[in-house]
């Protein structure tokens, strides 16, 4: 009787999950896998770069549970990768590896000024609201009336409705109390978020982008001139369905008359940022306006700029993901070399027992049910590489681990930090949970006394 595979994912978001089901599923004899996270809470985007008020889109955590919950599926929480574990001790300890660990940093502008107190990353304002520990003690100067947010993508939808919204609209969300607290005495009035290209180009779901038209305390405008659409683009929106529906939504809000609601949402387009100004601060933004060149499908500047008086920036042009110490990594694409999730070395041949599954795969796209066939093509090789393995590990992760003696979260401490989150929640009367964000507290929460 072959002895089971011994399987290692590191990362616990969707992409390690659906990896660690697959591997269950398609697997034909035993199967053990052992998930490795280096926060104390599983599911990653799920928890951690879902808006919290996009509760149906976070209730896909139940599903990724009864993975967990799976006999043969293993969670270690406080591990990381090269701080606790080298690759060599996982490739000591298992027949195979898959790194699912995502895209966690935020691509850069490169322009002047983007160093200055107030220019922030959207992933570290992402982080904030949504209560991940390494941002617990951030703070964001929401005393500034006016904030401009760059770029057009769903991330940077959520992160102009979270600050259009009152606190009362996110009372009975997962937020930290803190962060609530915060948003409560937020001065922010007026929200420019800005695209290079135009309406065709961009990011955003139909459904994201309608969001914003319903939120009851802000209201929304997109200037005419903004959505005259060159020819390339006008034949863009008469192929794909989904950019007719921006585009429609769009204009919809042409003809927004001003109101009276507490906030404001201006959503331009044709504008590339050159600077950021201030001194001592972020006290202005300094723009360029743009237009596609149809000859190479690239934009261009006009000559034509304006300047934003805002006193905070929030730059949400993507993520990427960050290299992992040992494994091969493009630094031009920000992803690990590979085929189909089979990890490749410098010379272009395959890495044996090494995998990729998620965004430092294929990078940053898709949505997060993505993840699932992408995992599952990743265990299809994985099997089929090691359908004849005659040698089970040399070593016991067990042992490995007790002989460093960390602190590993399992999956039972993770249940009471979950219990202890839910009962927060009722004692605040605050909705379904609320999140503990700082490490100290979380910890706490794992093992109560």
């Amino acid at each position: 009787m072959a002895a089971p595979l011994h399987v290692a994912v590191i990362g616990s978001g969707p992409a390690g999950l659906y990896a660690a089901e697959a591997l269950v599923k398609q697997a034909e004899g035993e199967v053990k896998v052992d998930v490795f996270d280096r926060l104390p809470t599983p599911y990653g985007l799920v928890r951690y770069g879902v808006a919290p008020d996009h509760k149906s889109i976070k209730s896909i955590a139940r599903y990724l549970q009864r993975v967990l919950e799976d006999p043969g599926v293993r969670f270690f929480g406080c591990v990381e990768l090269g701080r606790d574990l080298t690759r060599a001790d996982l490739l000591d300890c298992y027949d195979a590896v898959i790194y699912s660990t995502g895209a966690m940093v935020d691509r850069h502008l490169g322009i002047p000024g983007e160093d200055l107190p107030g220019s922030v990353a959207a992933t570290d304002f992402v982080n904030w609201y949504c209560g991940h520990p390494d941002a617990a003690d951030h703070t964001f100067d929401l005393s500034v009336e006016e904030v401009a947010v760059i770029g057009v993508g769903n991330v940077a939808v959520d992160v102009v409705r979270i600050l259009a919204k009152t606190a009362d609209e996110l009372r009975e969300t997962d937020v930290p109390e803190q962060v609530l607290e915060a948003l409560a005495a937020s001065r922010v009035r007026r929200i420019h978020m800005i695209g290079r290209r135009g309406p065709a180009q961009a990011k955003f779901t139909t459904k994201e982008a309608r969001e914003l038209g319903d939120l009851p305390n802000a209201e929304i405008h997109v200037r005419p001139e903004d959505m005259d659409l060159d020819p390339a683009s006008a034949e863009i929106a008469e192929k794909d369905r989904h950019v007719r529906g921006n585009i429609k939504v769009l204009n919809g809000w042409t003809a927004e008359p001003a109101g009276d609601r507490p906030r404001r949402i201006d959503l331009r387009f044709w504008l590339a940022p050159q600077e950021i100004i201030g001194t001592g601060r972020v006290e202005s933004l300094r723009l360029e306006r743009t237009r596609l060149d149809e000859a190479t499908g690239r934009v261009t500047g006009t000559g034509e700029f304006e300047t934003l008086p805002v006193g905070m920036v929030l730059r949400s042009v993507g993520y990427q993901s960050v290299a992992l110490e040992g494994v091969p990594f493009d630094e031009r694409s920000y992803v690990v070399p590979n085929e189909g999730g089979r990890v490749l070395g410098p010379d272009g041949a395959q890495v044996p027992r090494e995998y990729v599954a998620g965004w430092i795969k294929r990078g940053p796209t898709g949505v997060v049910g993505t993840n699932k066939a992408d995992a599952a093509e990743t265990v299809r090789h994985l099997l089929a590489d090691l359908a004849d393995r005659d040698e089970p590990p040399a070593h016991k992760i067990e042992e490995l681990l007790e002989s460093r003696g960390l602190p590993i979260v399992t999956y039972a401490d993770w249940l009471n930090l979950d219990a202890a989150e839910i009962e927060l929640a009722r004692s605040l009367a605050r909705g379904e949970r609320v999140k503990l964000a700082r490490w100290e507290a979380m910890r706490n929460a794992c093992r109560p006394s």
